[in-house]
């Protein structure tokens, strides 16, 4: 089966205590040591539970975003001035377009390959959307200097992005995941309302993203299956907006991607209906599984909510993981490790119940 699969995960993984330790303390090749250690292990444990896509954890990222975009040329992070992660003082950064976008040197390349080279299974990768690039500050944290019509810092991200896509593509990677909060934020009134106080209409933003996420695509090489991951938020088991999907969904189904991991571990998240505008030929990884907490789900709660989902679209086009990473950041969600992996391993039991 081509990804995504029936029992999936959307990417990162909790930092072992000796990862987070070596972060703070060491450097240069032996910090990189105890990284591999920690991925090497994270592969293994993933592979012995069953799961077909593997990642690294993104142990080597601070933020799930971030560490990717400030590598293409023109890009800072600064502080974010809203809207704010509730329940923590500490807020991640922003990031700001301060010169022309490019991709001037390779980016996480070797993070892939090294991915690869560890397992024996599907090596999945996850890149932040292009989306990204624009969201949280909007028009005001793109330079009008640099920028003065839109449309040029759209082309040059696009064409940025094409080149990064090739150079993992060229690693091998055949499994991508472009990371996107823009579609779940924009369902949300008051991010509705950032967005007109940055110069932008959140009404034209929806299809805005889905044609850069296409254009970004444009020349992916045959073979490599993409997906979307969408969420509300996720820093410290914090979240930002609230909604359904409604709003977006018609435009977010219209991206060039091969699949949609997608939020619906509480009501933040609405109901299932707009799956009905899903595309033939796409699919819909259910993110019923929270990462947030660690109580797991009961089978017979999973199993009913995939029964409902089943409405709006065929069950041989659904498939199963959690709503979010397990550590965007490197901070972490609130659960434990052990937590982690019962859930991960829940996402396979039900799969293989329910897909054989």
């Amino acid at each position: 089966m081509k990804p995504p699969f029936r029992a999936d995960q959307v990417g990162s993984l909790l930092r072992p205590r000796e990862l987070a330790e070596a972060r703070r303390t060491l450097k240069g090749r032996e910090l990189r040591e105890v990284e591999d250690r920690c991925i090497r292990e994270a592969i293994a444990r993933q592979e012995a539970i069953g799961l077909q896509s593997i990642t690294d954890g993104e142990m080597r990222r601070d933020w799930w975003h971030l560490d990717f975009m400030t590598q293409l040329d023109g890009v800072t992070a600064v502080v974010n001035p809203g809207p704010k992660f509730g329940g923590t003082e500490e807020q991640p950064p922003i990031p700001s377009v301060t010169g022309k976008v490019g991709c001037s040197k390779p980016i996480m390349v070797g993070d892939f390959s090294f991915l690869r080279q560890h397992t024996k299974q599907t090596a999945k990768f996850t890149i932040p959307s292009p989306a990204m690039l624009h969201l949280r500050g909007g028009r005001s944290s793109i330079s009008r200097q640099v920028y003065p019509d839109l449309d040029e810092f759209w082309a040059d991200t696009a064409a940025a992005y094409r080149k990064a896509i090739r150079q993992l593509a060229d690693a091998g990677c055949a499994y991508l995941q472009l990371d996107d909060v823009s579609f779940s934020y924009l369902c949300d009134p008051k991010i509705q309302d950032t967005c007109r106080k940055n110069g932008d209409d959140p009404a034209r933003l929806p299809r805005t993203y889905a044609d850069a996420v296409s254009a970004a695509l444009k020349d992916r090489p045959a073979g490599m299956t993409v997906t979307m991951h969408t969420c509300r938020g996720n820093f410290k088991s914090s979240w930002v907006a609230s909604g359904g999907y409604e709003p977006v969904a018609e435009a977010m189904f219209s991206s060039a991607v091969d699949g949609f991991f997608m939020e619906f571990d509480s009501e933040r998240a609405g109901g299932f209906e707009p799956l009905r505008l899903l595309p033939k030929g796409k699919k819909v990884v259910l993110g019923l599984v929270t990462t947030k907490v660690g109580e797991l789900e009961s089978k017979d709660f999973l199993l009913g909510r995939i029964k409902e989902a089943e409405r709006f679209v065929p069950l041989e086009d659904l498939c199963l993981s959690p709503q979010c990473g397990f550590s965007s950041t490197h901070h972490g969600n609130a659960l434990s490790i052990d937590e982690q992996w019962k859930k991960l391993e829940r996402v396979v039991e039900v799969a293989r119940d329910v897909w054989g």
